[in-house]
């Protein structure tokens, strides 16, 4: 944003927003899903701005067409309420208090979490985790982590965090769908992994600002002993089968925690595409007073949200509010990324549907490009394809017809047919099937 004034970022933040919209919160599931696509700044910026995407894509037209009903938030809640209830027993049961030595029976401690503002409930939970008694099990319930994003600061929200008797931590993600036969949705699985695979980094983050280690040794955190604190394998918590019965399993996140390191670290940062945004962008909706409805012109809010460069995929349809919008100008400028990320890889400098064509033809690109040769060689083998189709040429309207085909009226009568004309050689009522004595007529019946 070209301003003759420094402003700060958290200033250009609110603008973009609008000065009187109320922020939404960078949750996990948004986190996941922008390191599942990078170099998506359109995402990135709306998502550090607290831009309400679902109510922009309302009003560009392109509502997105996923999300969670009012049953699926109440039954998670009970769910999670179930697990919880007699302080968080059977939790404790599910990540295996019960064969801790020495812990039988004692339960576990469950501090109190309440403080003004994020900033407090983040110190809250910090000072938790670092007050955690040795020898006993510490249950945090929806702590408050913070992970700096690009430049920004998100807070995190998990389900719990267990802090077992040896010092080691464990991200409890608490799901309403179920695992029928020991076994569940393999995509619901892994959006859940790499949700709690942020929960992870965020505390990696606590476990290198405190100053004692896991082992006790009073010298400075390092690395190792960072991520030894923090458990790698997270307790996915689900109903069992059609019940209401809690059960869990362990999940192996270090592939999403690798992936999603390496892909929040390639953002770019927030400073540098609000800095490069035309001045007076805005995504703000102008509501009414009532705030009932948005007065923006689309045309006006378009050309905002067209301002700041989108990397559309197909996957973003179910996990981006704006997705059909961005697919839609997409598939208007020609571009092979709406046909899907691989495709998009494999054709290297070739970007939009329109040079893809040029290519295969031969009318532009390079011979020496795989790309090209590849697509070249593709049109040569269609044509050829086509090329033997053209000479066999269509069916002969001469050839004979199958006897055997029915439809055919020279085609011989079917003598068992009980419509086709009686055989005037045969006798009066004679068949050729023998009369057997209680197999007639009346017996199939």
């Amino acid at each position: 944003m070209s301003t003759s004034t420094a402003i700060s970022l958290r200033e250009r933040l609110a603008i973009l927003r609008g000065p009187a919209t109320v922020p939404r919160p960078l949750d996990a599931r948004a986190l996941a899903a922008l390191a599942a696509n990078p170099g998506c700044r359109r995402r990135a910026v709306l998502d550090a701005a607290g831009v309400d995407k679902g109510a922009v894509a309302e009003a560009l037209g392109a509502p997105a067409r996923f999300g969670q009903s009012r049953f699926a938030f109440s039954r998670g809640h009970a769910f999670e309420a179930r697990v919880k209830k007699d302080g968080c027993a059977e939790l404790l049961r599910l990540l295996g208090a019960e064969e801790s030595a020495g812990t039988e029976g004692a339960g576990a401690v469950v501090p109190d979490l309440a403080a003004p503002g994020p900033e407090g409930r983040v110190a809250r939970t910090r000072l938790a985790l670092g007050e955690a008694a040795p020898g006993a099990w510490t249950l945090l319930d929806h702590p408050l982590l913070a992970l700096d994003v690009a430049g920004t600061t998100a807070y995190l929200e998990p389900d719990a965090v267990a802090v077992a008797p040896d010092g080691s931590w464990t991200v409890v993600e608490i799901k309403s769908f179920p695992i029928l036969d020991g076994g569940a949705d393999a995509m619901k699985v892994g959006a859940a992994a790499r949700q709690s695979a942020v929960y992870v980094l965020a505390l990696d983050v606590v476990a290198a600002g405190l100053a004692q280690p896991v082992d006790g040794s009073g010298a400075d955190a390092s690395p190792a002993n960072v991520r030894n604190r923090t458990r790698s394998d997270i307790l996915l918590v689900c109903p069992k089968d059609f019940s209401n019965l809690p059960t869990a399993e362990w999940v192996d996140v270090r592939k999403q925690l690798s992936v999603t390191r390496r892909q929040l670290a390639r953002l770019t940062r927030i400073e540098e595409i609000t800095a490069a945004l035309p001045e007076g962008t805005t995504f703000d909706l102008a509501y009414t007073a009532d705030g009932s409805r948005p007065t923006r012109p689309r045309a006006e809010l378009t050309s905002a949200v067209n301002t700041v460069p989108a990397a559309y995929a197909p996957e973003c349809l179910s996990t981006c509010e704006l997705a059909f919008h961005c697919r839609d100008h997409s598939r208007a400028a020609g571009r092979v990324e709406a046909l899907g990320r691989g495709l998009r890889a494999d054709l290297g400098d070739l970007t939009t549907v329109e040079s893809v064509l040029a290519a295969a033809t031969g009318a532009a690109g390079d011979p020496a490009d795989p790309a090209v040769a590849a697509l070249r060689r593709a049109a040569a083998l269609r044509a050829e394809a086509l090329a033997v189709s053209d000479a066999a040429g269509p069916a002969d309207p001469a050839a004979p017809a199958d006897p055997a085909d029915p439809t055919d009226p020279a085609a011989p009568a079917d003598p068992t047919d009980p419509a086709a004309p009686a055989d005037p050689a045969a006798p009066a009522g004679a068949t050729d099937v023998p009369d057997v004595p209680g197999k007639g007529a009346a017996a199939c019946r």
